[in-house]
């Protein structure tokens, strides 16, 4: 156990730290919750990341006490285990939600753990400071946080996340990989996250470090030296004579003498040959995470810091609008709807937290708008006016993938639109975006399908026309709301009662309305404010999504189990893939522990899947919880009938309240399953200016023939070749390519350049395409002495009740972004709080 207080004397200036100590862990070094099975009792990336990202987070609530509530007080949360639903409760008021904070944490700590499962990263010891590359991990380390940094004041919070994750794992390894801490070291490297700062004592190519260990536990195997080494992984590189090993059961090179290894990622000597040095090494490694969010901290500001994390329990504004001339009572209620919610919310905890605007028209579509600044946003909606155009159809789809990959994840997007889409071949990318994104869309469409007038139209449209909005809405979980120019400013007001805070969905029993039927819908006494939305004619409406206020909600995820590479995990996918065995695992939010006894915890005990839009009861699974209850983690297997086939299924949780009342929440998004996995990863850093680079790809599939067509675009329009383009595979088979991305000289610095590849597949019955989407920082050269220069944050660091939100403004072209990357999840920790000084970047 570590003392109470300890100095980082080697730091520089000390400011306030919060840090848990690691006390009864239950997970490792490994990526996530699955290594449990291989190594009880141990520490993973995932537990670090989220961890190093509280303690910093409760340094800022602690530094900005919230207007009109009472102060957080550091003692009330010594000796206690640090939860996002507790910090948040605290700070913004019982009931606020922490589910897009959560979000976020989630995909920094899954960027984290795809390290170790990437196909481009896996195996690269630059990456995990292996094979004694030391000096070339701390350059790749130090470009990922400064790609961070860039990604994050460009509002590119996907992309920042992802390079926060592979700069925190690169990081955290250096403590497990290397002798660090055998050196007898117990604080973070000083020099590890400066780059002019030399890494001394490093070990040569001809210095022996390793002695020979037969046994699965070698603590005395490294030689008496005081030089700096790490362990080689594998046989690339091959390890020289003397050298230490990585070890455990998946190093081929500790097999060879030196036999035996270092490394201190697990409590197993199975894995691990300096188990016993696992927590040292995670403690540490803890303090280094810590360090590295508070340099963030510094160069972001405490605005920047906190777009970044998603510190905030109110939502983005997203709206993308039709700008031709028949749209002008269109145009008029969105701007109605954004002064109401700026003057309803300024200044609160609810005021948004990030805007986007993307108008549309034909033949043209953008910029993007975007924004934490809500003055700014509302000056730009009030230059668009209903000017040209007036025939149908128009660039919907192209702009709406624009706002989805601009809009963070876990918001809503709306669309004010009275035509048809003339991109209706871009429905099923915008679906799979919409899912990955985790974003629901809702079109207010001012054009009733029946109606034979409106607007001049070039050809004879379909009576079917409106149905790639349709499908949108039904993958996001959104809706398509058919109203009269008359009406709109009434419907409009959706989109404020969708941005309250903390919004659900309940299921409705029968899922599928039957004329004559009577439909219920269960109301828990921790709901509040009870939305039903009644669409059609008051003679035979139906209800969709009753929506109430609540911040008991979860986030969910799918991962499929790994047994070989460097360790053993879960590989979370953003949805099932067809014939994999496939876990689905539930992170329940609002479950905060300062309740009362006497009420009791809610807990969730069933998943129930049906079939989407039928409603069809397809199947119950059990949830098993996951550590401590507090933390709201549980994990089911699902059924592999249900990933047979490629058809959309809903998720219901059923459980109790703490009265012992029935307790149900729906997924406001459908998930559908994957036909085939689909991989697209790039180089480990940034991109440059004139520079060509390869990219991998692989598909796979699981569950039967596929005949594929493999596509590929980029954006913004670079050069984009492919060796594979078409896939004919047989169960269990895959297939490799390469893509070669040339970016041009004129490639404008610090933006993001978005590939995306399709796999379409062939024949009488094909499935639905699958998409993957990658997202690339092109990155201008910047001087060392930019890198170590301190960010100051300017002006009111919070604002009244909400978090370190300074306004900031970006306007781009058609710039994009995606990823589909590896996905961790989960593990415990028990804790205390302690103090400690740190230096700012």
């Amino acid at each position: 156990m570590l003392p109470v207080e300890v100095p980082l004397f080697h730091l520089g200036p000390p400011i306030l730290l919060l840090l848990q100590l690691l006390l009864s862990p239950t997970s490792a070094f490994f990526p996530n919750i699955w290594s449990l099975l291989a190594a009880p009792g141990s520490l993973t990336h995932q537990d670090l990341t989220e961890e190093a990202a509280l303690n910093v987070t409760l340094q800022l609530f602690l530094e900005h006490p919230p207007p009109g509530r009472p102060h957080l007080r550091l003692e009330d949360y010594k000796g206690r285990t640090l939860l996002a639903d507790d910090i948040f409760a605290a700070y913004f008021g019982p009931g606020s939600p922490s589910r897009r904070f959560r979000g976020a944490l989630g995909e920094v700590a899954r960027a984290n753990a795809a390290q170790d499962f990437l196909p481009a990263s896996k195996n690269n010891p630059d990456l995990h400071f292996d094979a004694e590359r030391l000096v070339q991990g701390r350059t790749l380390l130090v470009g990922a946080l400064r790609e961070t940094v860039v990604a994050a004041r460009a509002f590119e919070h996907t992309l920042a996340r992802q390079r926060l994750g592979a700069a925190l794992h690169a990081l955290q390894d250096f403590y497990s990989h290397s002798n660090w801490v055998e050196l007898g070291k117990q604080q973070p490297h000083p020099h590890l996250l400066w780059p002019r700062l030399e890494l001394w004592s490093l070990a040569q190519v001809g210095d022996p470090t390793c002695s020979d260990c037969e046994e699965l536990s070698c603590p005395g195997n490294l030689l008496d030296s005081s030089l700096l080494t790490s362990g080689y992984f594998g046989m690339d590189p091959p390890k020289p004579p003397e050298k230490c090993s990585h070890g455990g059961y998946f190093d081929q090179s500790s097999s060879q003498p030196p036999r035996g290894g270092i490394n201190k990622d697990s409590t197993s000597p199975r894995f691990s040959p300096h188990h016993t040095l696992h927590l040292p090494a995670a403690e540490v490694a803890l303090l280094a995470s810590i360090e590295a969010f508070s340099l963030l901290r510094s160069r972001l500001g405490d605005g920047g810091f906190s777009r970044l994390l998603d510190i905030t329990p109110a939502s983005s504004l997203s709206f993308v609008l039709d700008t031709t001339g028949s749209m002008g009572e269109e145009i008029n209620a969105a701007k109605i709807q954004v002064r109401r919610i700026m003057e309803q919310r300024q200044g609160g905890p609810m005021e948004p937290s990030f805007y986007v605007l993307v108008p549309f028209h034909d033949p043209g579509f953008g910029p993007v708008f975007t924004t934490s600044d809500p003055v700014s946003f509302w000056q730009k909606l009030n230059e668009i006016q209903a000017l040209g155009g007036g025939d149908e159809p128009e660039m919907c789809l192209s702009a709406l993938e624009l706002a989805l990959l601009h809009t963070p994840p876990l918001s809503d997007v709306f669309v004010f639109t009275d035509a048809s889409p003339k991109d209706a071949f871009l429905t099923n990318r915008v679906e799979s975006l919409s899912r990955e994104r985790r974003c629901r869309v809702t079109f207010l469409v001012t054009e009733d399908p029946s109606r034979a007038q409106g607007r001049v139209r070039r050809e004879a449209l379909s009576p079917s026309r409106f149905e790639p909005y349709e499908a949108v809405a039904l993958a996001s979980g959104g809706e398509v709301i058919f109203t009269k120019d008359q009406h709109i400013q009434d419907v409009a007001a959706i989109v404020g009662e969708s941005m309250a805070g903390g919004l659900v969905t309940l299921p409705l029993e029968p899922p599928v309305s039957i004329p004559g039927e009577t439909r219920v819908f269960a109301v828990d006494r921790l709901l509040r404010n009870v939305t039903v939305r009644v669409h059609g004619d008051i003679s035979g409406f139906w209800i969709k999504s009753p929506a109430a206020q609540t911040s008991l909600d979860f986030l969910f995820h799918f991962g499929i189990p790994v047994e070989d590479g460097p360790h053993p995990g879960l590989y979370p996918l953003t949805q099932p893939v067809a014939g994999l065995q496939t876990q689905l695992l539930v992170e329940v939010t609002g479950l905060v522990s300062r309740q009362s006894p006497e009420a009791g915890r809610p807990h969730f005990s069933h998943v129930v899947l049906r079939r989407v839009p039928q409603g069809t009861h397809l199947c119950r699974v059990p949830l098993e919880p996951v550590g401590p209850p507090e933390r709201g983690l549980l994990a089911a297997s699902l059924p592999p009938t249900l990933l047979s086939g490629s058809a959309p299924f809903s998720l219901e949780l059923l459980g109790q309240d703490g009265g012992g009342q029935d307790l149900r929440r729906t997924a406001p998004q459908p998930c559908s399953v994957a036909p085939v996995l689909l991989e697209l990863s790039g180089p480990p850093g940034s991109l440059a200016p004139g520079s060509k680079v390869s990219l991998s790809l692989h598909v796979a599939s699981f569950s039967g023939p596929q005949d594929l067509d493999l596509r590929t675009s980029v954006n913004p329009s670079f050069s984009l070749t492919s060796n594979l383009s078409r896939a004919r595979l047989g169960l269990n088979e895959s297939a490799w390519g390469r893509l070669w991305l040339e970016v041009p000289d004129s490639a404008a610095p610090d933006s993001v350049v978005m590939v995306t590849v399709t796999a379409v597949g062939q024949g009488a019955s094909p499935g639905p395409p699958t998409h993957a989407f990658l997202r690339l920082l092109v990155l201008a050269q910047a001087s060392q002495d930019q890198l170590e220069t301190p960010a100051h944050s300017a002006g009111r660091v919070l604002p009244p009740a909400t978090p370190t939100l300074l306004s900031s403004t970006l306007v781009t072209q058609g710039r994009a972004g995606g990823g589909v990357v590896g996905r961790a999840w989960w593990g415990t920790l028990g804790g205390a709080l302690f103090l400690l000084g740190c230096s700012s970047w």
